[in-house]
């Protein structure tokens, strides 16, 4: 099963423990986190559903390519981390 974890910045808000998720793309498995804690899609989702861009996700430590429907795909012992981008100037 792959792995998702989410920053401390993240967990701040809203507790999102590290867990195993049975899932094929990110999408999947970020679906599967939303069913336990619903408050977390809207701080990771905007309202088309696809990625926030305060947010990166990270598989296996490469960044997703697909931002807008998450399909990027998962091994069966994927990484995947949910941090805050960083911003400024």
């Amino acid at each position: 099963m792959a792995h998702i974890f989410f920053a401390a910045s993240i967990q701040r808000h809203i507790a999102t423990p590290e867990r195993e998720i049975d899932a094929h793309t990110v999408g999947e498995a970020l679906e599967a986190v939303f069913a336990t804690q619903p408050r977390l899609r809207g701080y990771i989702l905007d309202d088309q559903g696809s990625l926030r861009k305060h947010l990166a996700v990270f598989v296996d430590g490469r960044p997703v390519r697909d931002r807008q429907h998450l399909s990027d795909g998962l091994a069966e012992e994927s990484r995947v981390h949910v941090i805050q981008a960083l911003t400024g100037g």
